[in-house]
């Protein structure tokens, strides 16, 4: 029995009761919540829909729980329920009931785990938008391994979800990087608000390479194409960063379309003045169009286009906003780096200013800053920590899921003598070594003649094996729950907890008999389970986008 299928039997249970009670109060599935007693010994799941309901009811919750729990004990596979404490129904499932649930995860394999919770919602999620001036440092590696798990589990939860890229390239920044290109190919000093490092030579002789005759060119042609090369080449290097750290954009979106005129002549940016305009909060204020911002919390108004004509940066910040709602996307997170808190309240008041409702269609999440022990800045950078310094360093699954192992509001400083341990103190290793060992049961239990072609769950009773399922069954919720709040590090706790439950089970239950002990049924069932475990592991794993090894 799945924790979803105990809960709609209980559901109909609670609405069959409020029912007899007058039905003035309505229940949903999502009130019916089971969770997991911290002491195993209070039974396999735990229900405070009664004190829930007591309040609204007008009654006693536990003579509320009390009324409920005849019903549900007759609930097919549920060997006993009480009541604890002020109102707790605690259930206990028989041990068929419980393992069953071994069976259902290998026979849904990859789809374990995803659930609806996020059904009907659609989301944009953007994070790292680097400057394309320059290698990811490692401020970007962070970003970039939170933002991509948190994409994969709002996919797993359902939602319509598009992970999204916005390319700064627009702007002085790109006309000082073109300018420092320039110089490294005209052997002239670089431009004081310049880029400096190995790598703006490197890309110079790129430059040079694609285009052997650019020196010949007018000065003004040759920086235009230095700008525009170099702009690509270096956006080129942080996509092949990204795919090498495991990390998927469906959407690469530049700033300068925003300013690009269509078909009509206007500009994104151009329209969303008007369209700002139009619900009521821009004004005009000695020759310059501002945002009335103060109306929806931020610290100022904010300048939107000035009074010499020339938009601001803001003026992108709202077209931009605006270009996602036209996409369909209903709500839009931002995943931002530490150093800009100033933008909370500035992307909400454009929210609001656009006509969306600030705190439902628009969510900005700050992640801290990360170090590690030990790191050297980048030789070509000159000044900076590189994605791909320390990917190649730390290999992209121990980055991945030690970035993804903490929330993203907490600092971090990471500890590389352990993380490239092959022990059980690396976590990652900890949690790939339990997938592998899976395998390895597996293919001992081929080799021994075990194979899946009988499941008696009724013959999973040791305690190892009962803490595991109900480990295994408590994987969607995991899910969800990481999803909902935005914490993959949820998932990765979990693992831990199920590696370590995985390895005492291992310990203590065999798939293979001993000796001359022949096949039996039960070891024929213990490797249900043991692929299960596999299974959920291998899932849980994919989601912070951290590999399963079958051999370690």
């Amino acid at each position: 029995m799945t924790p979803a299928e105990l809960s709609a039997a209980i559901h109909a249970i609670v609405a069959a009761e409020l029912g007899r009670r007058g039905g003035a109060v309505a229940v949903t599935t999502d009130d019916v919540t089971l969770e997991r007693p911290k002491n195993r010994d209070h039974g396999d799941w735990a229900l405070n829909i009664a004190m829930k309901l007591a309040k609204p009811l007008g009654v006693n919750p536990r003579e509320l729980a009390t009324a409920l729990i005849g019903p549900i004990g007759e609930i097919a596979g549920v060997s006993s329920v009480d009541v604890a404490g002020p109102g707790f129904i605690n259930i206990r499932l028989d041990a068929a009931a419980a393992g069953a649930l071994a069976k259902t995860i290998v026979e849904q394999g990859g789809n374990y785990g995803h659930n609806d919770t996020l059904a009907g919602q659609t989301i944009n999620l953007e994070f790292v938008s680097a400057n394309p001036t320059g290698p990811l440092h490692i401020g970007h590696t962070r970003w970039a391994a939170l933002g991509d798990s948190i994409a994969r589990v709002l996919t797993a939860s359902g939602a319509h979800m598009v992970s999204e890229f916005y390319i700064n390239d627009a702007g002085n920044q790109m006309d000082a990087f073109g300018a420092s290109i320039y110089a490294e190919l005209t052997g002239t000093p670089a431009p004081e608000n310049g880029y400096k490092g190995e790598y703006v030579t490197a890309l110079a002789e790129r430059v040079k390479e694609r285009h052997p005759d650019i020196l010949e060119k007018t000065p003004a042609d040759a920086l235009a194409l230095a700008r525009q090369t170099g702009y690509e080449l270096q956006l080129s290097d942080i996509q092949e960063s990204l795919e090498k750290f495991n990390v998927h954009f469906d959407v690469w979106f530049s700033e300068q379309s925003l300013h690009t005129p269509d078909d009509s002549g206007s500009s994104q940016v151009e329209t969303a003045l008007e369209r700002l305009r139009a619900q009521g909060h821009v004004f005009d204020d000695d020759g310059a169009v501002w945002v009335r911002t103060t109306d929806f919390g931020d610290d100022k108004d904010r300048v939107i286009r000035r009074s010499n004509g020339v938009y601001t940066y803001f003026a992108s910040d709202a077209a931009y906003y605006l270009n996602k709602g036209d996409r369909g996307f209903a709500h839009k997170i931002y995943l931002l780096g530490a150093d800009h808190h100033g933008y909370v309240h500035r992307l909400k008041a454009l929210a609001g200013a656009a006509g969306d409702d600030p705190e439902a269609d628009v969510e900005i999440l700050i992640g801290q800053l990360v170090s590690i022990n030990g790191a050297r800045l980048s030789k070509r950078a000159g000044n900076i920590i590189e994605l791909d310094d320390l990917r190649e360093w730390l290999g992209t699954d121990a980055l991945r899921y030690s970035l993804a192992r903490y929330p993203a509001d907490s600092p971090l400083t990471l500890d590389p003598e352990l993380l490239t341990k092959r022990t059980n103190d690396n976590p990652v290793f900890y949690v790939q070594y339990a997938h592998a060992r899976t395998h390895q049961v597996a293919r001992n239990a081929s080799e021994s003649g075990v194979d899946r072609s009988v499941f008696e769950p009724e013959l999973l009773t040791h305690d190892t094996e009962n803490n595991l399922v109900g480990l295994l069954a408590e994987f969607p919720r995991i899910v969800a729950q990481s999803a909902e709040l935005r914490e993959p590090h949820r998932v990765a706790r979990y693992l831990e907890e199920l590696a370590g439950a995985y390895h005492r089970w291992y310990d203590s239950c065999r798939v293979t008999p001993l000796g001359d002990e022949p096949v039996g049924d039960v070891h024929r069932t213990r490797l249900w389970l043991n692929d299960a475990a596999g299974v959920v592991l291998r899932n849980g794993l994919g989601l912070l986008g951290v590999s399963a090894p079958e051999r370690m």
